[in-house]
């Protein structure tokens, strides 16, 4: 679980200042990383972009 050197890290807009539950994307042309927005330095995982995008909208429909 590589942290990424050289990656750039993205806090959903929907996530405030408040210390709510968050994750951070980084994307690649061919995987998409995620990590806990409160633990930068913790694990991350790693995903094809077809996955994440399966993931996105199963999550927008509820």
């Amino acid at each position: 679980m590589s942290h990424g050197p050289g990656l750039t890290w993205f806090k959903s807009s929907y996530s405030n200042n408040e210390g709510g539950a968050c994750v951070e994307v980084a994307t690649c042309p061919h995987t998409v990383h995620v990590r806990d927005s409160k633990v930068t330095d913790g694990p991350t995982f790693a995903v094809a972009p077809a996955a994440w995008t399966a993931f996105l909208g199963h999550a927008a429909n509820g």
